[in-house]
Parts: C-alpha cells; sequence; structure tokens
C-alpha cells in the first residue's frame, strides 16, 4: 500500500471518494454510510481547499495499492486545537477524522491499516495520542474504533448547524474518543 499526503489534483478525486462513503445509498453504500440520518454532501471541493487553507498543520493522507492506481481511501490529521481547557497535555493530542474507505472495498481491511497509518504520522510529529468525533448515532462504528484502542471520553460537541456537513435529519450530536499512542 502507497500512503502519501494529497495532492491537489487528488482534491475532486478525495471529495467523491468522501462523500461516497459518508453520503452513498443502496448497492454503493458502505457500513459506514450516514445517509440515513444526515442529507447531502459530507464535504465539497471549496470546503476541502478552505480547510486546508485554514489548518496549515494539518495533512490529508492518500492511500492506494502498489501499483498506484485509484484512490482507496484517505484521511485527516492536525494538531488538536479543541482539547478542552484544563487538559494537562494539551499540546500533545492531534484530532484525526475523515477516516474514508471506497464502500466497496471496506471488507479488505484497509480502513485498519490507514488509521494505523494515520496514527503513526501523528505520531512522528509529536502526537502522543489521537482524539477523534463520531457521530452519536454510529454504535457500530464506534465500536469498530473501541476495538482499535480508542476509549470514549465522556465528552460530545454538537453537530454543526446549516449544512456545511450535509443538513441533519433529526438532532445530532458527536462523541469524543481517544487513543494514547
Amino acid at each position: 500500500m502507497i500512503f502519501a499526503p494529497a495532492q491537489p489534483s487528488e482534491f475532486p478525486a478525495i471529495v467523491e471518494l468522501v462523500n461516497s462513503a459518508y453520503r452513498g445509498q443502496g448497492a454503493q453504500a458502505g457500513w459506514t454510510t450516514e445517509a440515513g440520518y444526515i442529507d447531502g454532501q459530507r464535504i465539497d471541493l471549496e470546503s476541502l481547499k478552505e480547510d486546508l487553507a485554514a489548518s496549515p498543520s494539518a495533512v490529508l493522507l492518500t492511500l492506494r495499492d502498489e501499483d498506484g492506481g485509484p484512490l482507496l481511501g484517505c484521511v485527516w490529521i492536525e494538531p488538536d486545537a479543541e482539547v478542552p481547557e484544563g487538559d494537562a497535555q494539551k499540546g500533545d493530542a492531534w484530532y484525526l477524522g475523515m477516516l474514508t474507505i471506497r464502500p466497496d472495498l471496506q471488507d479488505r481491511q484497509l480502513g485498519r491499516a490507514l488509521l494505523a497509518h494515520g496514527e503513526a504520522y501523528a505520531q512522528g510529529l509529536g502526537a502522543k495520542r489521537v482524539r477523534m468525533t463520531v457521530v452519536h448515532l454510529r454504535d457500530t462504528l464506534i465500536a469498530w474504533y473501541q476495538r482499535r484502542g480508542y476509549a470514549l471520553t465522556g465528552e460530545t460537541k454538537p453537530f454543526p448547524v446549516g449544512e456545511r456537513f450535509g443538513k441533519p435529519q433529526r438532532e445530532l450530536s458527536f462523541v469524543v474518543l481517544e487513543k494514547a499512542l
């Protein structure tokens, strides 16, 4: 597998990949889809570019097979600016998000490999722990992360109002998970 920081020329393919995984429906939906409770896109090209420009320390990693073929996955990592005040180890936490694997390949254990690579990449940049947010309804996904060493912190965050990440069909929130590296 080839892991590499995303290049601007890959951004349209990343947007397509992320939307297919997060909002895919029917035969094109993987087990990670949120289409049952969030309408609309997960991301668009402009917001991806804006997010990267606003977070110069962020890295969007991509995953491809050894032959360098089509994009198989991506993951976002960056220093976590939203660690609660009073956390004695505030500077050593990194945020991991947008972990995405092509829906038709979600049975190849690529998600574990990409997650592990994202964690190792962050650790190489000084991270001692990784934090993430997951929609509170995603019990199966939360359990998947827990099997990989993440624990619920007890923190919750509101789901953004508006249509920036899609339009929720019901009231949603995020739970925060964390893993020591």
